[in-house]
């Protein structure tokens, strides 16, 4: 039924999609729930039909037929230091510095990107407390998102397995630091850091020290075992190490300490872009030339590394395509409960800029 033929203040139906897409009710209903095995050729005709009708779906009422909310958790968690004021100051300091690295958002424009094509959404969650864990759990029990999407911050954190020992739905980006029964996406890390230490010897670097990213978090330490591991393979000595937190300012005081305890060094390696570019600061400060006196490379390839001066030479992590396939083993959980559980391990690539 055309709009001229439908009766005023009528809404188009099933049956008028069906109608115009010359398929039955029962073909359109099952494009509109995304049910697979449909022909792709009928799907883009039901896709034409609905928008020439104009015709929306009730979500509510599918959402009862389907059992699903079309909607998905992107949940960002740490299990730090509970706060004492009843969680205002620490959520406000662990929503800041989520916010504050480019590398969650570009999780989320992976995520996204993949799941508004499919007419899906995710709703951002925070879980830095118990009680927000707690929180997140029980909206996933009731049915308010479909499953989650878990960016974990600390290698401590419960939520993974609270979540997985509900049954719930659930992808983690990062491989968990203790055994977990949940699909996961990652990066080879220590291939990045092997290429971060070639490069530097191959510019001449011998005096080489390291900014590690915090040694309670698996990136953290694979990202310093495979730079030490290189250098050690190539003849070189175990390099100095400092500690940082993959912020800005924790590259700042490393930077500051490797300088103190290594006046001669001529090549860092930082475990992330932020860190990098603190390192960055420190030596322009100290009167050292990046890279004629230091050369400097980062790790991520985040919009920190373009934005330093001089640009980073940086390890290049596909955050966005990584978030993209994590997005889509949780849609295939869901589709199929029980297949099995999935890890999809990313390559690391060199992006050679002005810094090394």
């Amino acid at each position: 039924m055309t709009d001229a033929l439908r009766p005023a203040g009528t809404a188009p139906t099933l049956e008028d999609v069906a109608r115009t897409a010359g398929v039955s009710r029962a073909t359109v209903s099952r494009v509109i729930n995304r049910v697979r095995n449909v022909d792709p050729s009928i799907q883009e005709a039901v896709r034409r039909a609905v928008s020439v009708t104009g015709y929306a779906p009730n979500r509510a009422a599918r959402s009862l037929v389907t059992r699903r909310t079309d909607a998905v958790a992107l949940v960002v968690s740490g299990a730090g230091v509970e706060p004492d004021d009843g969680g205002a100051a620490g959520q406000g300091a662990f929503t800041a510095q989520v916010f504050a690295d480019p590398f969650f958002g570009r999780v989320v424009t992976g995520v996204v990107n993949s799941l508004r094509p499919r007419g899906m959404h995710p709703v951002l969650m925070f879980a830095e407390t118990s009680r927000a864990r707690e929180e997140v759990v029980e909206y996933l029990r009731q049915g308010s998102a479909d499953g989650a999407l878990i960016v974990s911050t600390h290698a401590e954190d419960p939520l993974p397995g609270m979540i997985t020992e509900a049954g719930l739905a659930a992808v983690l980006y990062a491989r968990p630091a203790r055994p977990v029964g949940i699909s996961y996406v990652d990066l080879a890390h220590r291939d990045g850091a092997r290429l971060a230490a070639e490069h530097l010897l191959t510019r001449g670097c011998r005096r080489i020290a390291t900014i590690s990213g915090p040694l309670d978090v698996p990136a953290g330490r694979e990202r310093l075992a495979g730079f030490q591991e290189a250098l050690t393979r190539q003849g070189s000595s175990v390099p100095p190490v400092a500690e940082g937190r993959f912020t800005q300012e924790s590259g700042e005081v490393a930077m500051e300490r490797l300088l103190a305890e290594h006046p001669d060094l001529d090549g860092v390696f930082a475990a992330n872009d932020l860190m990098a570019t603190g390192a960055c600061h420190v030596l322009r400060e100290h009167g050292r030339r990046v890279p004629a006196d230091v050369a400097v490379i980062g790790f991520d390839d985040s919009s920190a590394a373009s934005a330093c001066r001089p640009a980073l030479t940086t390890v290049r992590q596909p955050v966005e395509d990584m978030a993209a396939e994590m997005a889509g083993l949780l849609l295939d959980r869901l589709a199929a409960p029980d297949r099995p559980m999935t890890s999809v391990i990313f390559e690391p690539v060199l992006v050679v800029r002005d810094s090394a």
